[in-house]
Order: structure tokens, then C-alpha cells, then sequence
């Protein structure tokens, strides 16, 4: 009944990843959580393995396309990694309890990114074919790279909510170029992540494999269909599922336990 439960949920998962992007993956830790009763310490790798894979797999086109500032994912990447194994370790000695409120303000954040989306432009960091103008890019890009990575190891999530905002927004990247990278750093981090929660942790391979599975059979089918489906309305509506599911892991969390 259990595989049975993580096949089902791990196929909604995969199916908001392929019609959202990375954002679908905020609801991975509560549906691990609250949907197959598992520890947040065996649920945060899971989430993490899923990002991770399903990340890299839609970055391949990305990649092809030259859609990816590698500069720009380096500097999230050296600065994210460190912070990410940052995470993990506070997340190891703070309560259940504390983490999965923190978890809730996150997806509440996550859920007002959605809304306000504009795909608005900010401040340009490159400086014609010269390439990044680090004197204004750094104060940027390196205390931004190292709270993505921190929440990566905290909380489980890979972030794109933050990163593409970030990229867009405070570093001028154009919009396609920002998913690109921002899925190059998701990858990145998600793997740190893993790698720092694996240590002493019990992991249920057979949950981790159906779960998993299909999430990313999902994602793939679900981006291929994507086209054919009002994006903008389903994050609407996607981000109000994100305000519930927040609000019950709140009273979950604080009244009932």
C-alpha cells in the first residue's frame, strides 16, 4: 500500500515539475511528510534526489540551446554548495517542529513568488561582450548563491522560486537564460544536499525508487505536453494549493502534534 501511495504522489509531483518547472517541487517534502508518514530526515534526500534528476534533465535542452550563464552558475554553485552543507547541519539539530514551520514560511514565500510573477528585467550585470561586471554582480549574486544553497540543505527545496527572481531581477538575465542556469545551480546544490543528508540517515530504497520513478516519468511527460496547457493560470492556482498545504502543515505542526 505504501509504493502504491509513493507511485501516486510521486506522479503528481513529477507532473507539477513538468508543468511549472522547478516550483512543483515545494510540495515534495510535505507530500513525503504528511503523505507516507516518513521522518523529515528521510524525506528531505528523497525530495532532493527527484529535484536533482528532474533538474538535470530539463537542463539538457537548456544546455543545447546555449540558454546557460555558466559564469553566473559557478559563482551560485561555489557559493551554495558550502552553505547547502550549512543547512544540513542546522537542519539536524533544530526540532521537527521548527524546521517544518520554517518549511511552511518558505512555501508561503514561494507561493506570493508565483503570484507576483511579471517576468520583468532588472539591472543588467553584463557589460556588452566584456562579459559579468563582478564589481556590481558580486554583492549580488554571492549572498543570494549562499541563502539558495542554505534553504537546499535546510528545507529539502531546490530553490528556483529564489534563484530565477535573483538572476532576473537583481543580475538582468534574460528570462530564458535565467531557467537555464537556474536549473545548472538546482542540480548542483540538490546533489550537495544529498550527499550531506545520506550521512546516518535510514533511507527506504523501495519508497525512494517508486517515488522518484515516477516523478520524473511525470515531469518528462508532463513538459512534453506542457504547451497545450495555460501555465499562467495553473500557477495561480498552483500557488493557492501552496498557501493550503502551508496552512495545514502549520496546524499540523503547532496545534495537533
Amino acid at each position: 500500500m505504501t509504493l502504491t501511495v509513493a507511485l501516486a504522489l510521486g506522479a503528481i509531483i513529477g507532473v507539477l515539475l513538468g508543468l511549472l518547472g522547478g516550483g512543483g517541487s515545494i510540495l515534495a517534502v510535505p507530500a513525503l511528510v504528511f503523505g507516507l508518514g516518513l521522518d523529515l530526515d528521510q524525506a528531505i534526500p528523497i525530495s532532493l534526489l527527484v529535484i536533482g534528476v528532474a533538474s538535470l534533465v530539463g537542463a539538457i535542452p537548456k544546455i543545447r540551446e546555449h540558454h546557460v550563464n555558466w559564469r553566473m552558475a559557478g559563482v551560485f554553485a561555489a557559493c551554495g554548495i558550502p552553505a547547502t552543507f550549512a543547512g544540513s547541519a542546522v537542519g539536524r539539530v533544530l526540532p521537527q517542529s521548527v524546521v517544518m514551520v520554517g518549511f511552511a514560511a518558505v512555501m508561503v514565500v514561494a507561493g506570493i513568488r508565483m503570484l507576483m510573477d511579471r517576468g520583468d528585467a532588472g539591472t543588467a550585470c553584463e557589460v556588452g561582450d566584456s562579459g559579468i561586471d563582478w564589481r556590481r554582480c558580486a554583492p549580488r549574486s554571492i549572498p543570494a548563491g549562499a541563502a539558495v544553497g542554505f534553504l537546499t540543505g535546510l528545507f529539502g527545496v531546490g530553490g528556483g522560486f529564489l534563484i530565477i527572481p535573483a538572476l532576473v531581477l537583481m543580475l538582468g538575465l534574460d528570462m530564458s537564460v535565467a531557467v537555464g542556469t537556474s536549473l545548472i545551480i538546482i542540480v548542483a546544490n540538490s546533489a550537495a544536499g544529498l550527499v550531506s543528508h545520506l550521512s546516518g540517515t535510514s533511507i527506504d530504497w523501495a519508497i525512494t525508487a517508486a517515488f522518484a520513478g515516477t516523478a520524473i516519468a511525470g515531469s518528462l511527460i508532463a513538459s512534453h505536453f506542457g504547451t497545450r496547457v495555460d501555465t499562467d493560470r495553473l500557477q495561480r492556482w498552483f500557488a493557492y494549493l501552496v498557501f493550503v498545504v502551508a496552512a495545514y502543515v502549520l496546524v499540523d505542526t503547532i496545534l495537533l502534534r
